[in-house]
């Protein structure tokens, strides 16, 4: 597996990330994620239509919090012609639990844990950590499966160009 050393920092400190950097034009890559205790979901599981995901290191935190419900917020007038998705290793139950308490209705959490195959197929699996996390990341498909935006976040502490990403998401519908 590819590894891409220095790719992020995390409050300065550089990080190795595991996996391709992907950009617009690349297919995008599969990946198998629960949505669930006892079930998953590949790419191809996922509606043909436009599809964002936003990936961050854990619900818990405060960044990560903002970005979900910045984009949750920022959905709304989409509808149901996109598919949107936050992706972390947390458990499949803390994310619901997040979601509830947070009141978001547009993202659908899929959780990594199953065998972080989405982090390293995406280029978003941070190595040698205590805990496994993954970098802060958007990553825009579009309904044929290319990838029509990347955002590597090269500070995981920093959100993510969020413009840029609904704009991509509403091109992409």
């Amino acid at each position: 597996m590819q590894k891409r050393t220095a790719a992020v920092t995390f409050k300065g400190n550089p990080l190795t990330l595991i996996g391709p950097q992907l950009k617009p034009g690349d297919k995008a890559p599969d990946f198998k994620a629960a949505n669930g205790a006892t079930t998953t979901v590949s790419l191809a599981d996922t509606p043909a239509k436009a599809r964002m995901f936003s990936v961050v290191p854990s619900l818990d935190t405060p960044v990560c919090s903002t970005q979900t419900r910045t984009f949750d917020k920022g959905l709304t007038e989409l509808g149901d012609k996109v598919a949107t998705y936050t992706v972390s290793l947390d458990t499949p139950f803390a994310q619901s639990r997040f979601c509830g308490d947070a009141g978001i209705k547009s993202m659908k959490t899929l959780s990594d844990q199953h065998d972080q195959s989405f982090g390293q197929n995406y280029g978003v699996l941070i190595e040698g950590l205590a805990v496994p996390l993954l970098a802060r990341a958007v990553f825009v498909v579009d309904k044929g499966g290319k990838i029509t935006h990347a955002e590597y976040v090269s500070e995981v502490t920093n959100e993510p160009n969020y413009d840029a990403a609904l704009k991509a998401l509403k091109a992409a519908a």
